[in-house]
């Protein structure tokens, strides 16, 4: 295809798709490939972003370099309204996850003001061109220090809440068509939108941090358990999580400080939510067993 990058959407629009690929296929001609997505390139997946279309056609075989190129121009156009960045989330955070992508370890997204929400929000069951939910986790930074941080008491010491989290992250990528560990960087690790809930203090003991390990992480649908799974699904501990996202944050010569949230990873495989779901995760074992809920309409 001479260097052609296709993307088509099956609009429900008439005549927006041939204009939307016309679009990629200019901002496409002459660039080398795999490299860097253009400015252009990017404009045009942020306007499948916005319209909540399906995206075909992706390559799969760009490098990570080029992948977190594409994945700070991306952020760059999300930042451009408004939005500033306020965490970082890690993604393939469990074996399944990376096997089913080609990844050999987690991948990292960034987190903007506008993507969370409040506990009990109500959200359209068609938030994203491929919306799914998934039971995460949130802690947010105390200090500084957990660029030191080599231990999970280290890491607990430089936190100051752990915070029920579900995740809504935006898959983008039609389904049925060839994803890469890669090619999710640079769609930032379909980060969209998530729902926050109340905070915990974090109890810097080895008490605390065998709780994060040992808590049973439940999701329900209208009080109805789903699905469940120990805190030791993400990375066989979720402090392990914060470590691997400190050492890929300071690869990039990027450093965390207070206030800054960062998230987990799955506990549950993504589910894609219908109307009327009312969905509560709960975390069973922690301090007044903490739980996060948002209706689907």
């Amino acid at each position: 295809m001479n260097g052609e990058w296709w993307i088509v959407s099956r609009s429900r629009r008439p005549g927006k798709t041939f204009l939307l690929v016309l679009a990629l296929t200019l901002s496409w001609a002459g660039d080398a490939a795999p490299a860097c997505p253009s400015h252009e390139r990017v404009n045009t997946l942020i306007r499948f972003w916005l319209t909540k279309e399906p995206v075909r056609g992706l390559p799969t075989d760009m490098n990570m370099k080029d992948a977190e190129c594409g994945r700070r121009r991306l952020v760059e156009r999300l930042e451009a309204s408004d939005n500033r960045i306020v965490g970082y989330k890690a993604g393939l955070t469990n074996k399944a996850l990376q096997e089913r992508f080609g990844a050999a370890s987690p991948v990292r997204g960034v987190l903007l003001e506008k993507m969370l929400l409040e506990d009990g929000a109500e959200v359209p069951f068609d938030f994203g061109a491929r919306p799914v939910f998934e039971a995460d986790l949130l802690v947010v930074v105390k200090d500084a220090a957990i660029h030191q941080a080599r231990t999970h008491l280290d890491v607990l010491k430089s936190l100051s809440l752990v915070i029920p989290f579900i995740e809504l992250p935006d898959l983008l990528v039609a389904e049925g068509e060839k994803m890469s560990g890669p090619l999710l960087v640079s769609l930032n690790v379909g980060a969209r939108l998530g729902v926050v809930g109340k905070g915990i203090p974090v109890q810097a003991t080895p008490e605390f941090g065998a709780a994060l390990q040992k808590m049973r992480v439940t999701v329900a649908n209208q009080g109805k358990e789903i699905a469940s799974a120990t805190g030791g699904a993400i990375l066989g501990h979720p402090l392990n999580a914060v470590l691997w996202l400190v050492q890929d944050l300071e690869r990039s010569g990027i450093r965390l400080k207070p206030g800054d949230r960062l998230s987990l990873g799955s506990f549950s495989q993504p589910v894609k939510p219908v109307p009327g779901m009312t969905i509560s995760v709960r975390y069973e074992g922690l301090p007044g067993n903490p739980a996060v809920s948002v209706r689907f309409k």
